[in-house]
């Protein structure tokens, strides 16, 4: 470091401790950056890039912002997934010898960072530790802002690291390098990046017993306790500061939860829409009414985290009951609940000594709260509200405390006093009787000058540099007696001037102000250090009322849109009555949603293949019995008139076309990465669903691996399963799978044209209405019309017959499974079977098909001949005609090619 100044040698030893962190480098009110991260960080916050030296080779690259703004261009740079150490002076400049001592006070990573206003309210930033060996992976998952701290362990295969990493979607990991690989690994198949630290060993276990003093250590396996050690460690050497709020662990085991992988998270839009990533149109934004941010978060960890302890999820259901069924209690307990700050994090803020008075004089109004709350639970009359409400602590100590201490409007700073209450502290009031009387001695004092000098415009000012001093403009000068007023500051049209009594009187009152706002911060500081205390009371309590506020909010969307309590089979059976899907219907605009049943089960069949239609409804159907069933397992009611349900564990979804293009994957292999995963991981007690299952490969290697899945889950898995296909030809299954039945999407056909219904009927269908979704759509009438032509003529008529055309052909349908009897209420948005054709009519016998040249002849009471190989194959393509489409050029040249066709053959027309 030879030829650098003293204060460049500094800035080099400094970085040296952070060599992987941009280095905020404090030079009076301003954080500068040198060399490398000068020109990364101008690059990156678009600031101007200078230079620092004589010579223009020596000069040294250097940019800076402003302290005081400082805030926003670090959240900037850790948004983009960088550190950023802050070294701060922590010497007086005025006193100190030679240059001043700085040092860094905290490095700020993704995550890791305080400042809300760069997080959501309602969102957590989890950092978490892993550790990996002898085939077990742990994972601990910690939030600085809320004081949170998870453990939990498992065996290290690809999928169950993917898994739980999903819960947290942190931003930021620290442990060894296995580990890390896999969550990296994990965090790209979710499309986000993840900055990694490698620290292969944190504290021993004494440290641990000594940070975690409830927690007892042995109890834990090895990858737990390595887990948590990195992690406490790394925030250890970020943060360097005591961490009081991140003091009790809160561990459990993954199969406690049903196990939801990224792609079913996505699938079923559980917090976020698969579009824009939006919260808007998620399972989450329509049940969250919460009133806290606390309690959104609770809310989106339950939904994260379904449970699988039925005795739990009663729980939680039996205290959305007694909420739901008391509209004037809930009413007064959302109101009480919206009065209550984010306790979590205010906490936090304690505990990391960045609260200021305002943030505690929240925490005493919120506190103000509990004793109201808890009287209405106890009112609601229910065992878990009144366990729940018993544990809940008031504090009414720290309320108090807080209440008499801290002034009813104080700054925003904690350096400018105007924080305590008068009467709080007698020297404190002594201080202020000074100043004010000083004050009042110096307005008494301009009174008397003006007098003595008659001098009407004389003022007594003040400012920071020349402290009071009386002014007097150029014109009045003369006016002043000689020999009495000492020359302070010329100014353009006035003079300032001292006296021996002012000069006397403004040490004094400069003295009670500075010692009033020193003593003043002193008693804040004492106030904060005494609330810290109390940092496991207060996160019990925080913790008690996010519970309550998320209970309230499914019990309020409950109510408000007509939900019910799911009951629990006792073992594998699921059946729905009159189900909908809950986001749909809410996004519908009043539009009138239809319900449809849904029987799983052993004896009735626990695997439903769908056909029917593009934009039939489908998809729709099978994402409404996963959202049901997930519901339920979170404890909230459902939509639907009645719902029996077993407990799921997993749930595996396929929906929707996706490719992965920069892991080379068509969107085929996804479908079959995901299948893999389903025949891997799914158990008798999963819920299995596949949309579109076989397409992106021809026709017959796609049915045929569609039958082959079908089967693996029927006779291997032994699920409950919902899949759909275009592959009509599978309805055959029906006879070879006993527990498989057929179901199709209704479709009601007119003169005005085809009109989905929205209503699974059992049977099988035999038409997709692809070319009537694609003139939905908007495509040219050209492109439409064209199809239309080509399905009209048979298309290539030299083509010859496709295995799907002849698998078609030769198709029997098997007689259809009953639907369930329709309720009265449900009636009004059953379409009328009567008025449905044939083919999708559901009778004891089965689906009736419709031979048109049998109908005919059959009433011309003729006898027929057995049709020849020509107009077998014409009356083939006659069936798939959709008439009702076709404009009568088209009905006259499809005719016309059929007659030539005949001639052609030879054979009588």
């Amino acid at each position: 470091m030879a030829g650098y100044t003293p204060m460049m040698q500094q800035y080099l030893a400094v970085k040296e401790e952070a060599r992987d962190a941009l280095l905020f480098f404090r030079l009076g009110d301003f954080y500068e950056m040198f060399f490398e991260d000068a020109l990364l960080a101008a690059r990156e916050l678009e600031i101007t890039l200078t230079g620092r030296g004589a010579g223009q080779e020596e000069r040294i690259p250097m940019c800076g912002v402003p302290y005081h703004s400082a805030e926003g261009y670090i959240s900037k740079l850790v948004d983009k997934g960088y550190k950023v150490a802050i070294c701060e002076q922590v010497e007086d400049p005025a006193t100190a010898k030679g240059v001043v001592r700085r040092e860094i006070v905290r490095i700020v990573t993704p995550g890791t960072v305080m400042e809300t206003k760069a997080l959501g309210d309602g969102a957590n930033n989890f950092i978490v530790g892993a550790a990996e060996a002898e085939g077990r992976f742990g994972l601990a998952a910690c939030d600085l802002t809320t004081g949170e701290l998870y453990v939990t362990s498992f065996a290290a295969g690809r999928e169950a690291v993917k898994n739980e990493l999903n819960v947290y979607r942190p931003a930021e990991a620290v442990g060894d390098e296995s580990a890390l690989a896999r969550l990296r690994e994990a965090a790209q198949a979710g499309g986000r990046t993840l900055l990694g630290t490698v620290r292969d060993a944190g504290p021993d276990e004494d440290t641990l017993a000594e940070r975690f003093p409830d927690e007892r250590w042995e109890r834990h396996e090895p990858v737990r306790r390595a887990a948590v050690s990195r992690l406490v460690a790394y925030l250890g050497e970020t943060q360097k500061r005591s961490l009081g709020h991140v003091r009790s662990v809160k561990s459990y085991d993954p199969q406690q939860f049903m196990a939801l992988d990224a792609f079913t998270r996505r699938n079923l839009e559980l917090t976020e829409t698969v579009r824009d990533r939006s919260r808007k149109g998620s399972l989450l934004w329509l049940l969250d009414r919460t009133r806290t941010a606390m309690g959104a978060r609770q809310l989106k960890r339950w939904i994260d985290q379904p449970l699988l302890d039925r005795v739990a999820a009663d729980e939680r259901l039996d205290a959305v009951e007694a909420l739901h069924g008391n509209w004037m209690l809930r009413e007064e307990l959302r109101g009480e609940l919206a009065e209550i700050y984010d306790l979590e994090r205010l906490v936090g803020r304690i505990a990391y000594g960045s609260a200021n008075a305002r943030d505690l004089n929240a925490l005493g109004r919120s506190l103000a709260r509990i004793p109201a709350i808890k009287q209405q639970c106890a009112q609601l009359g229910t065992a878990a509200l009144a366990r729940l409400a018993d544990g809940m602590d008031a504090c009414a100590d720290l309320t108090e405390a807080i209440r008499s201490a801290i002034a009813d409007e104080p700054p925003v700073s904690v350096r400018e006093g105007g924080l305590i209450r008068g009467g709080y502290h007698e020297r404190l009031d002594e201080l202020r009787e000074a100043s004010r009387n000083g004050k009042t001695w110096i307005a008494e004092l301009e009174r008397q000058e003006r007098e003595a000098t008659g001098i009407k415009s004389l003022k007594i000012g003040f400012n920071k540099v020349f402290g009071y001093y009386l002014e007097v403009t150029r014109a009045n000068l003369g006016a002043l007696p000689e020999g009495r007023y000492e020359r302070k500051q010329t100014l353009a049209n006035a003079e300032r001037f001292v006296t021996p009594e002012l000069k006397e009187k403004e040490a004094l009152i400069l003295e009670a102000e500075d010692r009033m706002v020193d003593l003043e911060y002193e008693l804040f500081a004492a106030l904060r250090d005494e609330i810290a205390a109390h940092i496991p009371r207060l996160q019990r309590l925080a913790e008690q009322v996010s519970a309550l506020d998320a209970l309230q909010s499914l019990a309020e969307v409950s109510a408000e849109r007509r939900y019910v309590r799911p009951r629990w089979s006792e073992g594998y059976d699921l059946t729905i009555s009159d189900g909908r899907h809950p986001v749909v219907e809410a996004v519908s605009d009043g539009a009138v949603f239809i319900a449809n049943h849904a029987s799983l089960t052993k004896d009735g069949g626990a695997i439903l293949l769908i056909t029917g239609p593009n934009m039939a409804g489908k998809s729709t159907y099978m994402r409404q019995v996963a959202m049901i069933s997930i519901m339920a397992q979170i404890g909230c009611f459902v939509p639907a008139k009645e719902a029996v349900l077993p407990m799921v564990d997993r749930i595996f979804t396929r929906i929707g076309a996706a490719d992965d293009l920069v892991g080379g994957q068509s969107t085929f292999m996804v479908e079959m990465k995901d299948i893999q995963v389903m025949t891997e991981q799914a158990t008798e007690r999963s819920l299995v669903i596949i949309d579109e299952l076989g397409r992106g490969t021809s026709t017959e290697e796609g049915m045929a691996i569609a039958q082959a899945v079908i089967e693996y889950v029927h006779d291997a898995v032994g699920c409950k399963a919902l899949v759909s296909t275009h592959f009509h030809e599978l309805a055959h299954l029906e006879e070879t799978l006993p527990r498989l039945r057929n179901g199709c999407m209704a479709v009601k056909e007119s003169a005005d044209g085809v009109t989905f219904l929205r209503k699974l009927v059992a049977g099988a269908a035999d038409s997709s209405y692809g070319i009537y979704c694609a003139q939905l759509a908007g495509l040219p009438d050209s492109i439409v019309q064209r199809a239309y032509g080509l399905i009209a003529s048979g298309g290539d008529r030299h083509a010859a017959e496709s295995p799907r055309q002849a698998a078609a052909d030769a198709l029997t349908v098997p007689p259809a499974a009953p639907v369930p009897a329709p309720t009265a209420e449900s009636d009004r948005e059953r379409p009328d079977e009567a008025a449905l054709p044939a083919a999708f009519a559901t009778r004891q016998d089965g689906i009736q098909q419709l031979s048109l040249f049998g109908e005919v002849a059959a009433a011309a009471e003729k006898p027929r001949r057995a049709p020849a190989p020509a107009e077998e194959k014409i009356v083939g393509k006659l069936r798939k005609l959709d008439i009702m489409r076709m404009t009568p050029l088209q009905a006259l040249e499809w005719l016309n090619d059929a007659r030539n066709q005949l001639m052609e053959s030879g054979e009588p027309s």
